[in-house]
């Protein structure tokens, strides 16, 4: 282990898969000491539905234990819910609770307590029911760290896709990409390459908005108007930034050497990532001031309890948090 700070985890919607992962990595070689923000009785519940053999240890929130637990433990930072969580029946009740222990994770990163946040799968809809407006955590982690502008990366082995938008309607997209936004994007994505992932000089492609990178305007002016501009303009300052490029061409051998590529919108970019490393790839948040990964899935609510359920994609939260934080 490299960090003399734990991780903190929090575990996510308490009636999906959540939790249970979090059990699976007390048997896990870890890079790191983890401490996981949840209900001790929930996990102790879970653990004896899952057949997981286990030891809840609950921690205050200040712990900051620098040496690793012991197989088959869990530290926990206890975050009881109003209301005994159901797998697969999310309940509005238990929301505030979810974003209590959302806000301690992250005051105890901003605090120095923590190395780094690692993220469970939320629920947005049942946050929303609860009267609490939630676009996702990229967007609500932004605001508790006063944030101006998080971008959104998963990353699957060497393949790492940013997004210039994160969730929001499609129609509303090409409003949103603007040459301002654009060059904010590309100056978060560039730094985090170089700081967080030691690269150097990293090299960037840029996806077009419209297909065929808009097929020369007969196909729709933003790639021309807006995305290329903004590109030259980074490369006469020396960076390593190519396009826009058709989505369909950006991804493959005929773009060349890339350490990211930057998509216009969610499903523009994710789809392809996901193919690529479903299940082992990892949710990064950039331009916060605290290292922030999380899994690349959702909640799983129809295999919750079931123990079906496959860590892959939290080991490497881990693992790449572990990494980002010691850079």
């Amino acid at each position: 282990m490299t960090l003399d700070k734990p991780l903190v985890i929090t575990a996510g919607e308490p009636a999906g898969i959540g939790p249970e992962l979090c059990l699976m990595l007390a048997h896990e070689n870890l890079p790191a000491n983890v401490i996981v923000v949840s209900d001790p009785e929930l996990l102790r519940s879970r653990a004896r539905q899952t057949g997981i053999d286990i030891r809840i240890t609950v921690v205050s929130a200040g712990s900051a234990t620098p040496t690793l637990a012991k197989a088959g433990e869990l530290a926990v930072i206890a975050t009881p819910f109003p209301e005994q969580p159901q797998c697969g029946c999310p309940a509005p009740a238990n929301a505030g609770v979810l974003l209590d222990g959302l806000r301690m994770a992250v005051q105890g990163c901003l605090e120095g307590r923590f190395a780094g946040l690692v993220t469970g799968p939320l629920q947005k809809s049942v946050i929303n029911d609860a009267g609490v407006e939630f676009t996702g955590h990229t967007e609500y982690l932004a605001a508790l760290t006063n944030s101006a502008l998080p971008v959104m990366m998963l990353v699957a082995g060497d393949l790492r896709v940013a997004l210039a938008s994160t969730h929001m309607p499609l129609r509303e997209v090409p409003g949103y990409v603007t040459q301002d936004r654009l060059r904010d994007v590309l100056r978060v994505l560039l730094d985090a390459l170089r700081t967080r992932f030691g690269i150097a000089e990293p090299e960037v492609v840029v996806c077009g908005l419209n297909p065929h990178a808009g097929e020369g305007g007969h196909l729709g002016t933003e790639d021309a108007s807006i995305i290329a501009p903004v590109i030259k303009e980074f490369v006469a300052s020396g960076h390593h930034v190519r396009g826009p490029l058709p989505a369909d061409t950006a991804f493959t051998s005929a773009a060349g050497n890339k350490d990211a590529v930057l998509a216009m919108y969610h499903d523009q970019g994710l789809p392809v990532l996901k193919y690529a490393g479903f299940g082992h790839a990892v949710n990064v948040t950039l331009g916060l001031p605290i290292v922030r990964t999380s899994v690349d899935h959702g909640t799983a609510l129809d295999i919750a309890g079931t123990g079906q359920a496959d860590p892959g994609s939290l080991l490497q939260a881990v693992r790449l948090a572990s990494e980002l934080a010691t850079r």
